[in-house]
């Protein structure tokens, strides 16, 4: 299923699965996809889905639309081309791609990732689940002993219904300078932790409660708010 990613100046504001035939752009609230702005006219753009193909019409629109820089009157979409209505791009993407810019918005790789708090959090963790054997060995991050599979599903915002499975031992998730936590993976199950925010104190929440600067163990069906974000943690 192709999906459009609504954003301005770069920002990810909205989400939109094409699984109608019709989709209507513009400024007016009978809209499906409604941009209040005022240099998008009031029925802006009109998109129709036949089959597997979606083509982009204009709709007489005071300022166009354009595709990938481009003034269109009508227009075969491909995946990856970018319309731009007024000063707002949609980006048309398959399945896919559409997860990578969640992946892009809430993932934090390990080259962005501040390391030193990250370390740090990590050791809190370890500490809230000290995995020791029982003849004393101490086992890897990876776990000596099989953890059930777990997945964040999205709540709320932007990318509601998009999912990331937790197959690694340290997952980083949030938005620099506002709110990030790191989830690890261990033996005794899987523990979030806070590892940075914009402000001392604003810690993530599971289950509407702070998790404050200790490591809390994960259940099946909580619910983690991040950076704005809620999230459903299920173990598969």
């Amino acid at each position: 299923m192709a999906r459009l990613v609504l954003s301005l100046d770069g920002q990810v504001m909205a989400e939109y699965n094409m699984n109608k035939e019709r989709y209507t752009i513009g400024r007016l609230p009978d809209n499906d996809i409604r941009i209040d702005n005022p240099a998008v006219s009031g029925h802006h753009s009109l998109i129709i889905n036949i089959l597997n193909d979606s083509f982009l019409e204009d709709l007489n629109s005071t300022n166009g639309t354009y595709v990938n820089g481009k003034l269109i009157k009508k227009h075969a979409l491909q995946h990856g081309d970018v319309i731009t209505v007024g000063h707002h791009q949609l980006r048309f993407a398959e399945d896919d791609e559409a997860q990578d810019e969640f992946e892009k918005t809430m993932v934090i790789q390990p080259s962005q990732r501040p390391v030193d708090k990250v370390q740090a959090a990590s050791a809190v963790a370890e500490q809230a689940a000290p995995a020791l054997s029982a003849t004393g060995t101490r086992r890897s991050l990876e776990g000596a002993v099989a953890v059930k599979k777990a997945k964040l599903q999205v709540l709320s915002g932007a990318f509601a219904g998009r999912e990331l499975e937790l197959n690694k031992a340290l997952t980083t998730l949030g938005r620099p300078g506002i709110q990030v936590a790191a989830i690890t993976r261990r033996s005794e199950g899987y523990f979030i932790v806070h590892v940075d925010s914009g402000k001392d104190g604003d810690f993530p929440l599971v289950n509407g409660v702070p998790i404050t600067a200790q490591a809390t163990r994960l259940a099946d069906n909580d619910v983690i708010q991040l950076a704005g974000v809620k999230m459903g943690f299920f173990e598969n």
